[in-house]
């Protein structure tokens, strides 16, 4: 069973979650996810306007992050150039990305969230960056979230564990619209149906234009905060025992606590 699916209807392309009920972001499914979108870029560049990420109906969550199976010294490289490459081919795309939120959007989950231009949630959404529980933090969030909600609430959601409810995410302006679940494939339609009006490649050359004046610097950023990430961070002991606390269900014991 595929871990994604990628289609194009009525000129936009959706690329849907599979993996229920909670979308953790493995390996797979990040290859896959990127083999779509590479699928995607090889199609003629004025037949989609938008992508839009969303999940099953069934899956109780957009996604609760990566597989802790997944992260370890030996897969950490792996699994950051992975879920780079995700944003880094969107980025390429330059197609206006659409996050269609149901549910928890938890570390590499909520990140995925970051990487959207606009964000459609239930108002019973919740998001979160838990790294720090587990001897970790988010390396994309480091990066993306000081740029979209602030210097102090990155901060806080960083290093507190923070957890942002619908109305206070789009608040902060991580998210863009909340509507009760009965409306949200109404209001995406409505939102997808404004940016169908629009000009295929002005839409792309004006969403590159946002990107390359806001992000200009991303590149440099997302290298140095993995080179830390995988040299510094994954070398500690802590980050070893906050990985099998979690994994066996119990509270770390910090090393250096």
């Amino acid at each position: 069973m595929p871990l994604a699916r990628l289609a194009i209807e009525n000129h936009i392309a959706f690329l849907t979650l599979t993996s229920p009920p909670l979308n953790i972001l493995t390996l797979a499914m990040m290859r896959e996810i990127n083999q779509l979108l590479d699928a995607l870029a090889r199609k003629p560049a004025n037949s989609f306007h938008a992508i839009v990420i969303t999940t099953e109906p069934e899956c109780t969550a957009f996604s609760t992050g990566i597989s802790v199976e997944d992260h370890k010294p030996s897969t950490a490289y792996q699994t950051l150039q992975e879920f780079h490459t995700i944003y880094r081919n969107l980025r390429t795309l330059s197609k206006p990305v659409v996050g269609v939120v149901r549910g928890q959007a938890f570390g590499m989950g909520c990140e995925l969230v970051a990487y959207c231009d606009l964000v459609i949630a239930v108002a019973t959404a919740t998001f979160g960056q838990p790294e720090i529980r587990f001897g970790l933090y988010p390396a994309t969030s480091s990066v993306l979230l000081p740029r979209i909600i602030g210097w102090h609430r990155t901060l806080r959601m960083v290093l507190l564990s923070e957890v942002l409810d619908a109305a206070e995410a789009q608040r902060v302006g991580l998210v863009d619209y909340v509507v009760p679940p009965e409306q949200l494939a109404v209001k995406t339609e409505e939102l997808l149906a404004v940016l169908r009006g629009w000009s295929a490649p002005v839409l792309e050359s004006a969403r590159r234009a946002l990107h390359t004046a806001y992000f200009h610097d991303i590149e440099a950023a997302m290298q140095a905060v993995e080179d830390q990430y995988l040299n510094q961070l994954m070398s500690y002991s802590d980050v070893q025992e906050g990985l099998l606390a979690f994994r066996e269900k119990r509270k770390p014991n910090w090393k250096h606590h």
